[in-house]
């Protein structure tokens, strides 16, 4: 029997609730009381329906486009590339700390590459070569300036 509409929603906030490395007593307690752990756990089995309201809040407290939580069309083909060599791992939790123009284009630019890969994990995001270059082309340096540029400002981790 196919998955109903609630249990397809429920799924999405499970998926994300544990990218964010969260337990359902962790969210009840970061949200101070807002999201109850029961009810929680009742919409992530579909026994609960979320209102739009309710799922804008829920959205903004894991801080995802309220979109992800939305079923997707069934067409087969998945969104996720697997990434090849060459890419650099950022620290997102760094990137808070940066301001100006520049932590703005970086803050957006990071942000549409988690939506389009579905990866809110919140921690580390790795981005392809490509990504890379794109990126030093929006903020006018060249890749290795760019890459060292990151390095400097503590962003980095292990390059994969």
């Amino acid at each position: 029997m196919a998955p109903t509409y609630n249990e397809m929603v429920g799924a999405r906030v499970r998926s994300i609730r544990r990218q964010r490395g969260l337990s359902l007593q962790d969210v009840q307690r970061l949200s101070s009381g807002e999201f109850k752990a029961a009810v929680v756990g009742a919409y992530e089995r579909g026994e609960r329906s979320l209102s739009l309201p309710r799922l804008h809040r829920l959205a903004s407290f894991f801080q995802v486009p309220i979109t992800q939580f939305l079923p997707q069309d069934d067409t087969g083909e998945s969104s996720v590339v697997p990434l090849p060599s060459g890419g650099i791992t950022i620290d997102l939790n760094a990137i808070e700390a940066l301001t100006g123009t520049e932590a703005e284009i970086f803050d957006r630019f990071l942000r549409s590459i988690q939506m389009m890969r579905q990866d809110f994990n919140g921690k580390v995001l790795t981005i392809r070569r490509d990504d890379l270059r794109l990126l030093a082309l929006l903020l006018d340096q060249s890749e290795e300036a760019f890459s060292k540029r990151l390095s400097e400002l503590g962003l980095t981790g292990d390059a994969v």
